[in-house]
């Protein structure tokens, strides 16, 4: 019978492998196997149970130790500035470190002066007067003038003399330079006065610092010079070609700067206050609001201290620049020291500058061992008696 692949089941004509015996070894190896984890399951079972209250007890016998309490850290020397620069900053002392040392290394050789005094609030209610331009000085409805109540005291003491020679020393162009300006503010004594320029950024901020230190303040006023506007002061200078309302109501806008003034100086001005009749309205409106008015005394033409008298304005002219010459200054003040011991009183103007501000300082604090009475200005201006504050009381 022929072959027919069609009708042969499928799969029938595969040949069968023969099946493989499996080594010899597999048999023992998993009979050792099991007789191994029946050693080890016995050796558990043998194990007698444990006792979890005598665990307990031995815990609470035993406490674990504390852990090591950590090794105290020395502070490194950055830390010891830090504090020490925080301190001088805070409490006002001044520290100086010996060739550039570090704290502890350091010698406090200045401290804050005691004698600050803290001024009237300002500004006063009684004495501001709105306009466009912001609050102006004014004379109170009661007769209060800013220059006897934003007044600093005139203080006495049993070190001084009941007729002491007075000093007064006015620092000008404070405001324009913040760091400047604080540097005088921490450096020298409260009875030095200080002139703000009508121009410099927060003077507000500025003032309300000095005060509080005690300083008395008085507002810069521009005007114009002998070669303006080559020289030119800055914005609402006074000048002679201007109307009378004109430089009124430019007056208005520098007196509105700031608050707290007891009077008015001159900035530059060799040309405007040589001229009567720009001057003269000037003045008089300064002593309607209360205010007392100084010469620098930069201006030999100068009419302010006469046309002041005229018109009953309290006026006084400097009598000597301090610091014309920065290398003259030192020589200045013996001057100034000898003008005060003679007359009585003597009147030293200055600018702010770094080395005008470290001589004057150091003349200024040792006014009062030198048998002088450091003032403030208004106690040479006022018509009136000054205030009185007596440190020995």
């Amino acid at each position: 019978m022929p072959s027919d692949d069609l009708h042969k089941p499928l799969g029938l004509d595969r040949k069968i492998a023969p099946r493989r015996r499996r080594p010899g070894w597999v048999l023992p190896g998993l009979l050792s196997c099991v007789m191994i984890g029946g050693l080890i399951l016995w050796h558990e079972l043998a194990k007698p149970p444990i006792d979890t209250q005598t665990v307990a007890a031995i815990v609470a016998a035993e406490p674990a130790p504390p852990p090591p309490a950590p090794k105290p850290k020395a502070p490194a020397a950055h830390d010891f500035v830090q504090s020490a620069a925080q301190v001088e900053y805070e409490s006002g002392v001044k520290v100086v470190r010996a060739n550039g040392g570090t704290a502890p290394d350091s010698m406090i050789i200045e401290v804050p002066h005691a004698d600050s005094l803290a001024l009237a609030p300002a500004p006063d209610p009684r004495l501001v007067e709105n306009s466009r331009y912001g609050p102006l000085p004014r004379t109170g409805a009661d007769g209060a003038r800013p220059a006897d109540v934003y007044a600093r005291p005139v203080e006495t003491g049993p070190a001084l003399k009941a007729n002491a020679p007075g000093i007064v020393l006015v620092i000008g162009g404070l405001g324009l330079n913040r760091t400047i300006t604080e540097e005088a503010i921490a450096s020298l004594p409260g009875g030095v006065t200080f002139a703000f320029a009508p121009y410099g950024r927060d003077l507000a901020v500025s003032v309300a610092q000095a005060r509080a230190a005690g300083h008395e303040v008085i507002l810069q006023m521009p005007m114009e010079p002998l070669d303006y506007p080559q020289t030119d002061p800055g914005p609402h200078t006074l000048l002679t070609r201007a109307t009378s309302a004109e430089n009124t109501d430019n007056l208005h806008w520098l007196m509105s700067r700031f608050s707290g003034y007891v009077g008015i100086a001159n900035f530059l001005g060799g040309k405007f206050t040589a001229d009567a009749a720009s001057l003269a309205p000037v003045l008089e409106e300064i002593g309607e609001r209360g205010l007392i008015y100084l010469d620098d005394g930069t201006s030999p033409q100068s009419l302010a201290v006469t046309l002041a008298a005229q018109n009953d304005v309290p006026a006084v002219k400097a009598d000597l620049v301090l610091d014309a010459t920065p290398d003259g200054i030192d020589a200045e003040l013996v001057k100034l020291e000898a003008i005060a011991r003679d007359k009585g009183l003597a009147i030293g103007v200055a600018s702010a500058l770094p080395e005008s501000l470290e001589k004057i300082g150091r003349f200024a604090r040792a006014a009062q061992s030198r048998g002088l009475a450091l003032i403030p200005l208004s106690a040479a201006v006022s018509k009136e008696t000054p205030s009185v504050l007596d440190r020995g009381q």
